[in-house]
């Protein structure tokens, strides 16, 4: 589990940093943290992304929030935020887990093969910040495959009618691969999302903090980092995220391909509409993913000292 004796600060000194059980550990309880804290404020933003009507008044807002409990008691109406949590566990967690515990594995086999072609192209520092954004993206990419479970979440926090009364495995049954539909808007999204993210956060703590250790940032270096790392991230990736959203959102007998929702959304509302929720996404959206990576990078060097 020790480094190699490289150049301090160089891309290949990064390989093999902490345990495989540290990083499912530190990974999966960002994930279940996230999940109970922010689980309604994802609903609010993926209805959002799916309004299609212009928002001119508070009842509108309130009505594209809350849908059908509209005009229910405010109980009822937070209670309403809550759907899909089944799926949501299913997908948040296994996500959080892949994508935070996952990205060191990619990092660690672009150090060990390709860490010197990183340092000499990029320069020592930059080179190991764009290697820790790469392997962010490449697994970024691999996502797709819990596609399903998102499918399924955000059907039931914006079109609970998609499911009929059907269950988990009956809608597997009847929809098969039409559970991956939006797989490649999907992948195109999470490239450049997942780059900016782990990109994000390693250019701070290489150019802000100048740490040649990432795994040795404080607690509030790993949260300003988290925070550069978010923010780039959904900037990048809104336009492909609310196509993502629209593909995903539909009914499973009426669906739609991404190019034909591009053409409508551009007739229909202008290109301010690829960024619609973003303002939303950064202020509720935001949070969330900060608080999860944060919550994961300081988790996983954590978990690395006693297990």
């Amino acid at each position: 589990m020790s480094a190699p004796l490289l150049i301090p600060g160089a891309a290949a000194t990064e390989f093999k940093r902490e345990s495989g059980l540290a990083r499912l550990l530190g990974s999966g309880s960002a994930g279940v943290a996230e999940l109970f804290i922010f689980h309604p404020v994802d609903t609010i933003s993926k209805r959002l992304m799916s309004n299609q009507t212009k928002i001119t008044s508070a009842s509108t807002l309130n009505s594209v929030i809350f849908k059908e409990t509209a005009s229910a008691p405010i109980t009822r109406k937070f209670t309403s935020l809550f759907p899909g949590l089944g799926y949501a566990a299913g997908y948040k967690i296994l996500q959080r887990v892949y994508k935070y515990g996952g990205q060191p594995f990619v990092r660690d086999y672009l150090a060990k093969n390709h860490g010197d072609t990183f340092d000499s192209t990029f320069g020592k520092g930059t080179g190991k910040a764009i290697m820790n954004a790469t392997a962010g993206s490449l697994i970024g990419i691999g996502e797709i495959i819990l596609l399903p479970l998102d499918v399924l979440k955000i059907k039931r926090q914006t079109n609970p009618a998609a499911f009929r009364s059907r269950g988990f495995f009956r809608i597997v049954a009847d929809e098969g691969m039409g559970l991956y539909r939006g797989a490649g808007w999907t992948a195109a999204r999470n490239a450049p999302g997942s780059f900016a993210l782990f990109g994000g956060s390693a250019f701070a703590k290489e150019k802000i903090f100048k740490l040649q250790d990432y795994n040795a940032a404080s607690w509030s270096q790993n949260f300003v980092a988290s925070i550069c790392g978010a923010s780039a991230s959904l900037i990048v990736s809104a336009p492909l995220d609310v196509i993502k959203t629209r593909i995903q959102n539909r009914n499973f007998d009426n669906p739609e391909s991404g190019f034909r929702i591009v053409g409508s959304m551009m007739r229909n509302e202008g290109i301010t509409s690829f960024f619609k929720g973003l303002t939303p996404k950064m202020l509720m959206t935001g949070p969330k993913l900060v608080f999860s990576f944060w919550l994961a990078q300081t988790l996983i060097p954590a978990f690395a000292t006693v297990v």
